[in-house]
């Protein structure tokens, strides 16, 4: 046996020596009525009935076996598995404050330390999610003034849209740079050129992490954080994110010289001058510290970019798949807008256009698994007893395409959104946002930019699939990753 066939042996008998003496199992306190789940096996629990790299995929052919809810157990994480719109929008919205925690998942805990928003519990995610929600209204998420914003962005992305001259091209650094451009104007009070080398590297780590964060190495240090010291991928993750913190911190200690409390620039300047007053009231910065300020930039950042950046990549493949559908959107935007520039108003008048975007999100589906969530007591829920602190996977996966609830949930079809009329219609299985306590605190930010983007281009331009491209031969298979977005593909803008 070589020397790295004996270290692995070695590692192999020393988790499952820790397997064995391992205490605190979730379940062992209690003998009541538990979930059912598959049986495990020692060390891996369920893993060799996993799909690594769509996990999500292997839960729905759980759930058809062991019903709407049931638990599994990767490697030495347990957790209880949610299925379908009626199981999700119970536990999320009917008791939301019992399923309002995060679970302790060492990539996560790696990246924020339970700083920030997204991934933190407790008080501190209490008062921070105050904060974030006060100050993106302060600096206009859903009014006239960021709406003036994503309109000149989307003037600068069809300026360099009409730069290819309707030959092919990858639209994913620049549609991905214009989102961006937006929460970045809040954070940072700017916009970055398309082709900024500090902008593109950000951009690079973002998305670097993004997909990482749900490769099968990643979900490995997740159920054995022992052995992260042994995966490269681990590691980079890491290192990206600290390269980004380092920016945000050289940044904001850039705007501390010349803060004004009278004259607040953008969020960072917000946050500084709350730490001022936090620190004059001698709390000692129990949460306007500086690891908040750099876990919540960066929270906002990704949030902000990588989910409608995706999304209207696959808005833009689905109207080169589909150009009966883009015709139609093209047709009700000469119709009711002609020449004018989109804006916000515009969409209540434009129920097929609002149909075909909310198709988009419903069929891209691009965060699968949800973030992961946890109970914050015991609960009894659907008849099963649930331990405080139990990971959750409320899978949204389940609910996009919940059968019972769409007429067509694997196909793209708009009139999923629409009546026997034309009018637009409202579902509430349509929870791309999540729901709940931890839903997406960008929902009313992301609805406004995907309907002006989409319109803006669309009116501008007609998306085809490169010459000799039959349009059936486009890949709809999303890219592995904690957020989906489409293969890389290219495109033509033709001028309209």
């Amino acid at each position: 046996m070589d020397w790295i066939g004996l270290v692995l042996t070695l590692l192999l008998c020393l988790l499952a020596i820790t397997s064995l003496l391992k205490k605190g199992s979730h379940w062992n306190n209690s003998s009541a009525n538990l979930p059912p789940g598959p049986r495990t096996i020692p060390i891996l629990g369920n893993l060799h009935r996993m799909d690594l790299k769509r996990p999500y995929r292997t839960m729905i052919k759980l759930s058809k076996e062991y019903g709407p809810v049931f638990r599994l157990k990767l490697g030495f994480q347990e957790m209880v598995v949610l299925t379908g719109y009626e199981t999700v929008k119970e536990a999320l919205v009917d008791q939301a404050d019992a399923f309002a925690g995060r679970p302790f998942v060492p990539i996560f805990d790696d990246l924020s330390k339970g700083f920030g928003i997204v991934f933190a519990r407790g008080e501190n995610w209490k008062v921070m999610r105050r904060f974030t929600l006060a100050t993106l209204r302060d600096y206009g998420m859903g009014r006239r003034t960021i709406e003036d914003k994503i309109i000149e962005e989307c003037g600068v992305l069809a300026k360099t849209i009409e730069t290819y001259a309707g030959k092919p091209f990858e639209i994913t650094t620049i549609m991905t740079a214009a989102v961006s451009n937006i929460i970045v104007s809040i954070l940072l009070g700017k916009r970055y050129d398309y082709e900024d080398a500090t902008f593109l590297r950000l951009l690079k780590l973002m998305r670097e992490n993004v997909r990482l964060a749900a490769t099968p190495v990643v979900l490995f240090y997740n159920m054995f954080p022992m052995l992260g010291f042994l995966l490269d991928s681990c590691k980079k993750v890491m290192n990206n994110m600290n390269e980004l913190h380092d920016f945000i911190q050289t940044t904001f200690i850039k705007y501390l010289k010349d803060l004004d409390e009278n004259d607040q620039r953008n969020f960072i300047d917000s946050f500084l001058v709350r730490q001022r007053e936090e620190n004059m009231k001698m709390t000692n910065g129990e949460y306007f510290h500086n690891e908040n300020l750099k876990a919540l930039v960066a929270n906002l950042f990704a949030a902000g970019t990588e989910t409608t950046g995706s999304t209207l990549r696959w808005a833009i493949l689905l109207m080169v798949k589909y150009p009966e559908i883009q015709r139609k959107v093209q047709e009700e935007i000469a119709k009711v807008i002609g020449d004018l520039q989109p804006r916000t108003d515009h969409r209540a008048r434009m129920p097929y256009t609002d149909a075909v975007i909310h198709e988009v999100q419903r069929f891209a589906d691009i965060v699968p698994t949800n973030v992961p969530h946890a109970t914050t007591r015991d609960i009894t829920f659907k008849g099963f007893f649930i331990p405080k602190g139990m990971h959750i996977v409320p899978l949204l996966t389940s609910v996009l395409h919940d059968e019972s609830q769409w007429e067509k949930p694997h196909e793209f079809y708009p009139e999923h959104f629409l009546d026997s009329e034309g009018q637009f219609v409202k579902k509430a299985a349509f929870l791309p946002f999540s729901a709940g306590r931890r839903v997406c605190i960008g929902e009313n930010l992301a609805k406004m930019e995907l309907f002006l983007f989409f319109a803006s281009l669309l009116q501008r331009f007609t998306f085809q699939p490169p010459a000799g491209t039959p349009k059936d031969d486009l890949d709809l298979t999303p890219v592995v990753g904690f957020i989906t977005p489409p293969m890389p593909y290219k495109t033509c803008a033709v001028l309209r």
